[in-house]
Formats: C-alpha cells, sequence, structure tokens
C-alpha cells in the first residue's frame, strides 16, 4: 500500500484544513495501514477524520506531535492515530499508555463522556497485551475522567455497568470488585437505595473472604453511608466500626482517614453528641484541609454546626477568622447568618437565612435535619417566653409579636400543651390560649407513698418470718 502524505481535515462543509505531513520534515514517521476497515470514519467537535489507511507510529515523536498541536480536537485526532497503530513492542506500549493518559485528559477537558466510555471498548484488545494491574490503573482513570465531567452520573453508572460485565468475563476479579463498589456509591448518590445495598452485600462477603483491607475499609465506610441516607442508625455505627477494625489493622491513607473521622462525625451529631462530633469534624478538617481536599469546607460547615447546637454560636465567627480565611464563601457565609440569628434568638433572621442560603442550609440533609430541630426549640423557646405574662391571650396577638402565621402558631402552641411544655388548652372558638398556672405538688404525698412503701417491706419481712416459723 502506499504511504499516506498528507491527511486532510474538515471542518463543517466549507473550510478544508490540511495537514502535511512529510517525510522531509518528520523523517521518523512512517504511516502503514490502519487496523480499522476500510470504511471506518470518525467524527470528532466538527470534524470529520477519514481514518481509511492512516495511523502515526507509537512513538515519543508522535506525543510530541500531539502536544505541539494548535487545538484540542487536532491533538485529539493524532492520539487516537497512536492507538490504532498496531505495533505491539515494549516501547510501543508504553508510549500508548501515555497516550491514552493525555487522550483521557483531553477528552475530559472537552466534555466528551460518550468518547471516553467509546475508548474503554476501544481498547479492550489493547489491555490483553499489558499487565493487568496497569489495565486496572487505566480503566480507574478513564472512570474518575467521566466522573469530572458535570451532570455525568447516568453516564457513570452505565459505563460501571458494562464494565463489570467485562471484567466479569475475562475473570479480572481484582478490578471487578472495585468498579462494583464505585457502581454502588453511584447507585447511593442516584438514591437507588434497594441496588446498592444488594450489591454491597454480595461485595463484602467477597471481599472479607479474600481479605483485602484496604477495599474492605471502602466497602464497609460505604455500606454505613448507605444505612445512614435510609435512617438505619445501629447499622450505619456497626459498618462504620467495621471500617474502623479493618483501617486499624494498615496504613490507610490520610484521605480515606478523614472520610471516616466525617462519617463518625455524622453519626456522633445525629446521637446529639455534638461535642464529641465536633472532635471529629475538627479531625476530619485537618486531614482535607492539608489535602486541599474540597471536603475541607464541609468538615468546617459542620464543626459550626456542632457549635451552634451546643449554645455556643457566639464562637462561630472565631473559628471562621482564625481557620477558614480561606474558604469564605457561601457554605461558611450561611453557617453564619443562622449562628447570628440563633444569638439574637430572632425566628425572623432565622427562616431569612433559610431562604438566602437554600442550597446551602435546606438541600443539605445533614444541615437539614439538625437545623429542623434548632428551628423547633427556638420557637419554642420564643413562644414561652412571649405567653409567660398572660393567663389569657389571643393567638393572633401571639402571631403578631412573633411574625409568624396564626396557624403555624396554633399547631405548635397545641403541640407544646401535649407535650407538657405548659399547662394550658386553646379555646379555637374565639382564638384565645388559656394558660393554667402549674400546680404547686404537696410534700406530703411523696411522703405518704414513701411510708407506705415501707409499710409494705415491713408487711413482707413479717410473712417470710412467720413462715420459717411455721414450718
Amino acid at each position: 500500500m502506499e504511504q499516506i502524505q498528507c491527511l486532510h481535515f474538515f471542518v463543517n462543509y466549507h473550510h478544508p484544513r490540511a495537514f502535511l505531513f512529510s517525510q522531509d520534515l518528520f523523517p521518523n514517521l512512517s504511516f502503514t495501514p490502519s487496523v480499522f476497515s476500510s470504511d471506518h470514519r470518525r467524527r470528532y467537535s466538527g470534524f470529520s477524520i477519514d481514518m481509511a489507511s492512516s495511523n502515526l507510529p507509537a512513538t515519543s515523536e508522535s506525543l510530541d506531535l500531539a502536544s505541539e498541536a494548535k487545538t484540542r480536537p487536532e491533538a485529539i485526532t493524532i492520539l487516537y492515530q497512536v492507538l490504532d497503530n498496531p505495533a505491539s513492542s515494549s516501547e510501543a506500549l508504553r508510549v500508548k499508555e501515555q497516550a491514552i493518559t493525555k487522550l483521557s485528559e483531553l477528552l475530559r477537558e472537552e466534555n466528551r463522556g460518550e468518547d471516553l466510555c467509546g475508548l474503554l471498548t476501544t481498547l479492550r484488545p489493547f489491555f490483553s497485551l499489558i499487565p493487568k494491574a496497569k489495565t486496572a490503573k487505566i480503566v480507574r482513570g478513564i472512570i474518575d475522567s467521566v466522573a469530572k465531567i458535570p451532570n455525568s452520573t447516568d453516564l457513570q453508572i452505565s459505563l460501571c455497568r458494562e464494565m463489570v460485565e467485562w471484567t466479569r468475563s475475562e475473570k479480572r476479579t481484582f478490578l471487578r470488585q472495585r468498579i462494583e463498589a464505585r457502581l454502588a456509591a453511584l447507585l447511593m448518590d442516584s438514591k437507588e437505595y434497594s441496588e446498592a445495598l444488594t450489591l454491597l452485600s454480595g461485595l463484602v462477603k467477597e471481599v472479607r473472604r479474600l481479605d483485602d483491607k484496604l477495599l474492605l475499609v471502602d466497602i464497609d465506610l460505604l455500606e454505613s453511608k448507605l444505612h445512614f441516607s435510609l435512617r438505619n442508625l445501629p447499622k450505619a455505627k456497626a459498618a462504620l466500626t467495621a471500617a474502623r477494625t479493618a483501617a486499624n489493622a494498615i496504613y490507610v491513607p490520610p484521605a480515606q482517614q478523614g472520610t471516616i473521622d466525617l462519617q463518625s462525625g455524622i453519626l456522633h451529631a445525629e446521637e446529639k453528641d455534638y461535642k464529641t462530633a465536633y472532635s471529629y469534624f475538627f479531625e476530619a478538617f485537618e486531614a482535607f484541609n492539608a489535602l486541599d481536599d474540597p471536603r475541607a469546607v464541609y468538615s468546617l460547615k459542620y464543626m459550626l454546626l456542632c457549635k451552634i447546637m451546643v449554645n455556643q454560636a457566639d464562637d462561630v465567627a472565631g473559628i471562621i477568622s482564625s481557620k477558614a480565611l480561606k474558604f469564605l464563601g457561601p457554605e461558611l457565609d450561611a453557617m453564619k447568618a443562622v449562628a447570628d440569628a440563633y444569638a439574637k434568638r430572632s425566628l425572623k433572621l432565622f427562616e431569612t437565612a433559610l431562604q438566602d442560603f437554600k442550597a446551602q442550609l435546606d438541600e443539605d440533609p445533614i444541615v437539614h435535619r439538625h437545623l429542623s430541630s434548632l428551628y423547633d426549640t427556638l420557637l419554642e423557646q420564643n413562644l414561652c417566653r412571649l405567653i409567660e405574662p398572660f393567663s389569657r391571650v389571643e393567638i393572633a396577638h401571639i402571631a403578631s409579636l412573633i411574625e409568624l402565621p396564626v396557624e403555624h402558631v396554633e399547631k405548635k402552641l397545641s403541640q407544646m400543651i401535649l407535650d407538657k411544655k405548659f399547662a394550658g388548652t386553646l379555646d379555637q372558638g374565639v382564638g384565645c390560649l388559656i394558660i393554667f398556672e402549674d400546680p404547686k405538688t404537696d410534700a406530703i404525698f411523696p411522703a405518704t407513698l414513701e411510708t407506705i412503701q415501707n409499710m409494705g417491706k415491713v408487711v413482707d419481712s413479717l410473712f417470710v418470718r412467720s413462715a420459717k416459723i411455721m414450718a
């Protein structure tokens, strides 16, 4: 077959652009027949590239050529041509591995998730030529690249399912287990909890049998998060304990240790143990901050939440000024607004903060759960303070003082009466709240009950003695 002297790039239909790869300019480049069929054609971002009979040699010169390309589509095209080369020498395989890495980065920058998925399918024959460990590294790297593309969760799930089937058919157990763990995490993020739990249940048994502790830590931690999402706190704590046990037997990377501490803080906060939760969130923040991990700001956010929940809202400003200058943004502004509202015992400021920072407060399930409890506590305190001077007061008047709807105030007052927060009744006919005085407990009643209990003990003792005498 004749050597190819040039490659034609067609942009749309009216702007032909040609790149001449002359052997005078590139004496080391030779063009051999492609491994693809004669009618094979690929399209990239407006470029239609005829790949009928052209590829580039798998050499460092080809990689330099891709690096010097003026646009990303041109570089992507060159790298694809390097991968098309059928050479399988050790040097060619090494160059192709570098080409795959660069190609993945370029496709990610172009947000071309479908092309990344197609790349994994195209590379399957290549995977049979390299060690399994390198295959696992390349596959996980490409999946990570897809994950960095915005709004690609569904694409990641379909890609992971496809790769699980391939790894199962190729009997690549090590890689399959890690992709299945990744798939379970994606299913949990998509709120497909039952499928994720079923997948994890089988996976955790298999990994425990193989005693792969590093993967076991990841799976147990993921299982803890899954049970927490399902509001099953005992199982979430059990899974976290299993993750800590496995982590104590091996070296755990700082990022993973920070994740364990973050989950521990979340579970302790759920049990209202905010002081212990604060210490775990602090450890997680230190780990993530050292790694410049974006989760550091969330750890700091939960630290501030714990301070507010233990009635130390005044400390929030000090923590932000001492530790969080580089994390200033809407997340911390939201917690600062909540702290100011709580310090001033102002429900109006509290609701304003919830409206202004809805994405940071209401859409964060952990913060939302605790702030709902905090809002109820703050509302009860304000209502008790307002009704204290009255023995009979209109509900509408209380609602105007607290600046909340009458229906909302009436519902909360009835709940507080049922919970015995104060003694009173609602007269809905006239729309009034009637407050009773707290009945004073007469000291004679407890003393009488205690005397009767002591008499009962004496009678029982005499009965036992008489039974012994009669015997």
